[in-house]
């Protein structure tokens, strides 16, 4: 839990998992702070758009950092070298293993435990659920344990990593969204990154799966 005496540094993609959990933190009276990071992923730009909207709608500060430049030392992701297509069709399909980006939780998280450490914040939250496990290594339990551990030792006022989604689904979190009335329209999912969602693409498919599955209203215009 988050004591509302803490303040937190949330890793805000602009997706739905982490705008989810920034609504939750800042309705139960946390002091926040949206921290995006641009780390050279082809759908940056309707990304990062998303997440400044949605923190100016809920009334949030919002900070972006630019390493776009890490793209060029990650080939291989579709995420991040643009001679590898985004992958269509569902998250349990093996080619959706094109889009895990090496070591970006670390890279995000290290970013975060950083701003926390010189901004005085305690805690560090990340919107990894359930639903990433089997295609993203750095979305594990086990992979949060370590770098809890890590943030604990990187600086001599230790720093708590909370991922409240990890035992969690999509489905659930979009519910969790609807209950606390989040403008989950202004949240960014697809990879493809074009003027609207493809709806083609396997976090597309995720996306309309879990507002089905939650039974409420998705948002969402799909451009297929």
């Amino acid at each position: 839990m988050i004591e509302k005496s803490e303040d937190v540094v949330v890793v805000h993609s602009g997706g739905l998992d982490s705008s989810v959990l920034l609504a939750k933190l800042h309705a139960e009276g946390a002091s926040v702070e949206s921290l995006s990071v641009h780390y050279g992923q082809r759908h940056s730009a309707r990304e990062l758009e998303m997440a400044r909207r949605f923190c100016a709608e809920i009334g949030v500060a919002h900070t972006e950092v630019d390493l776009s430049g890490l793209g060029k030392v990650l080939p291989g992701s579709a995420l991040t070298d643009e001679s590898v297509p985004v992958p269509h069709g569902h998250y349990a399909d093996e080619s959706m293993r094109s889009t895990v980006v090496p070591n970006r939780n670390m890279m995000l998280l290290a970013v975060a435990g950083a701003r926390a450490v010189a901004t005085g914040a305690k805690v560090v939250a990340y919107g990894a659920h359930a639903g990433d496990h089997a295609v993203y290594p750095d979305c594990r339990v086990e992979f949060m344990e370590a770098m809890q551990g890590a943030l604990a030792l990187c600086d001599y006022a230790p720093v708590r990593l909370y991922a409240p989604f990890a035992e969690m689904s999509k489905a659930d979190i979009a519910k969790w969204g609807d209950d606390l009335g989040a403008p989950m329209n202004l949240t960014w999912s697809c990879y493809e990154g074009g003027a609207l969602h493809c709806g083609k693409c396997g976090t597309c498919f995720e996306r309309i799966e879990a507002f089905m599955l939650a039974g409420v209203p998705d948002p969402t215009e799909y451009a297929a």
